[in-house]
């Protein structure tokens, strides 16, 4: 695989440090705009409760205002895959683009991150709508059943927006309790496990690569749903969203 990032940068020394740690990971920065008016994106992190972090997102930002640039919707279609966040339309400007994109992507996957107030119905709703695939964690799946019907229980909520929404593949991550897939082939699910737990900055988007690196590869969804907790347990076990964890860890992991 060989991974595009499509998003923008304020020209600043953060810009110019976000953009020489992807390269130095070997990810195609072409697409990665600089923007000449705005800062870099920062997010604030409260750590207090090492389980339940909080964010404080500042608006606006270089992402906020990303453009459609000539070609990019081809490399978008010429793409196996097209991930996506709720968080990149809570500005007009990259949802205009977003959308755009999402019109010609083979293979889309939501990831939903509901963040206080960056997010309405009304905006996330199509992106449900045109997503083939879905990650969100438990409280997010009781907030958007929420707006239709409340439901007690995981599975009949999950069941219910795959066909409200018309997606392939639901997700769900229940933190330290593992996770849920339900798809056309079938409802799946796996333990969490237990960690010492630093921060859980990060263990969401490790979940999510994980799961996607083995589904794509054509393994089954109960492997990778079990690679995937057990990459996301053990990010939290360390400081930061990008720490280097060893493959030989999520073996010795899954197998302790």
């Amino acid at each position: 695989m060989s991974p595009v990032v499509v998003s923008r940068v304020g020209h600043d020394d953060l810009g110019d440090k976000l953009l020489g740690y992807l390269e130095q990971k070997g990810v195609n920065t072409q697409w990665v705009q600089v923007d000449e008016a705005h800062e870099t994106g920062v997010v604030l992190v409260n750590v207090s409760n090492r389980s339940e972090v909080t964010y404080d997102i500042v608006q606006p930002v270089a992402w906020d205002y990303i453009q459609l640039q000539e070609g990019l919707e081809q490399v978008v279609a010429g793409s196996d895959y097209f991930l996506y966040g709720s968080l990149a339309a809570r500005s007009e400007t990259s949802r205009n683009t977003l959308l755009a994109l999402l019109k010609v992507a083979k293979r889309k996957v939501f990831d939903v991150n509901l963040r206080p107030p960056h997010y309405a119905r009304e905006v996330l709703e199509p992106l449900l709508q045109q997503a083939d695939i879905v990650k969100m964690n438990h409280h997010e799946l009781t907030e958007i059943t929420g707006w239709h019907q409340p439901y007690t229980d995981e599975r009949t909520a999950m069941a219910f927006l795959r066909e409200q929404y018309a997606v392939q593949t639901i997700i769900v991550t229940r933190g330290e309790n593992g996770a849920a897939v339900l798809s056309a082939e079938g409802n799946y699910e796996q333990a969490g496990y237990h960690v010492e737990v630093e921060d859980t900055i990060g263990s969401g988007d490790a979940f999510l690569a994980t799961f996607l690196a083995h589904y794509i590869a054509g393994k089954s969804y109960p492997e990778a749903l079990k690679q995937a907790c057990a990459m996301g347990a053990l990010v939290a076990t360390k400081k930061g969203a990008t720490p280097v964890i060893p493959r030989e860890a999520v073996s010795q992991l899954i197998n302790s």
